[in-house]
């Protein structure tokens, strides 16, 4: 395999907050605390990746943050991202939170702090959880703010009650959880949507249809299912523990699909979602 791309080949995009964030990442969901997280992080940074995708749900913050201080790249060269668990839902717990999640990391800031989901006892709990994240981010702790698992719905409700634009939307999202009007909002209203689970967790790469375009092209399921979210304008953060699969996941700038073939994997939508966060029952 050929070396990794540099870091001047991973596309960045400037968020509506004034924060540059790299398009791709690596997430460390499901990556167990301790050394696996630690070796994946180290991996990922030393071929070239300078986004790093963590939760508190996840326990595996210190870990992150070993791994980053231990790179000796310099702090401002890497994007951190950590979210805020529904159980913290609320003003002064989502101060508490963000703080913790810092002390965790052993960081001095945050780059971006997410609202991991809308689940909380009440809309009015909800929206005092971004009340606290405005605070953080006016203080310093956090450079940008957003939300996760949030529906065009719960996007409104912020909207109407906050001039703070979440700088990102975390969703799953993949030519089969493609959601047009979801993503259209976010278009409109300046909110980068960031992909997790990008790739399926590997549940579609043998579909026909995945599997033609990356012969078409020379490249693997994976690389197919990246460069789509690239080519729509995501972020993208996929998960792996595996050293080569991590550098596979990082050549997704240097080749494009047509539109025909994006127009081709955007008719997946509707093959199933590995998503327990979105939900109508939401309140």
């Amino acid at each position: 395999m050929s070396p990794a791309p540099p870091l001047a080949s991973v596309q960045r995009v400037r968020l509506n907050q004034g924060v540059e964030i790299p398009m791709l990442g690596l997430g460390v969901s499901r990556i167990p605390p301790g050394p696996a997280t630690q070796q994946a992080v180290a991996w990922a940074l030393e071929l070239g990746y300078r986004h790093i995708d963590t939760a508190a749900l996840y326990k595996n913050e210190s870990d992150v943050g070993a791994a980053v201080r231990a790179s000796g790249i310099p702090r401002e060269e890497v994007f951190v991202t950590t979210k805020l668990w529904s159980a913290e839902h609320g003003f002064d717990r989502s101060q508490e939170a963000a703080l913790a999640s810092a002390e965790r990391l052993g960081l001095s800031y945050i780059d971006l702090y997410l609202i991991h989901s809308p689940r909380a006892n009440s809309p009015e709990e909800r929206l005092a959880s971004w009340r606290g994240l405005e605070k953080l981010q006016r203080e310093g702790v956090c450079r940008a703010i957003g939300v996760s698992n949030y529906t065009v719905r719960h996007l409104e409700e912020l909207r109407a009650h906050s001039d703070v634009t979440p700088a990102v939307n975390q969703v799953e999202f993949h030519p089969f959880v493609f959601d047009p009007e979801l993503l259209t909002y976010c278009e409109q209203h300046g909110i980068h949507l960031e992909a997790w689970a990008p790739l399926t967790r590997g549940r579609r790469f043998d579909d026909p249809t995945v599997h033609d375009i990356a012969a078409a092209h020379g490249r693997t399921p994976a690389q197919v299912l990246l460069r789509w979210g690239i080519e729509h304008g995501l972020i993208e953060i996929p998960k792996s523990v595996h050293r080569e699969w991590i550098q596979e996941n990082a050549q997704v700038f240097d080749f494009s699909l047509s539109v025909d073939e994006v127009a081709c994997l955007d008719a997946l939508r509707g093959g199933g979602s590995v998503n327990q966060w979105r939900s109508p029952e939401i309140p």
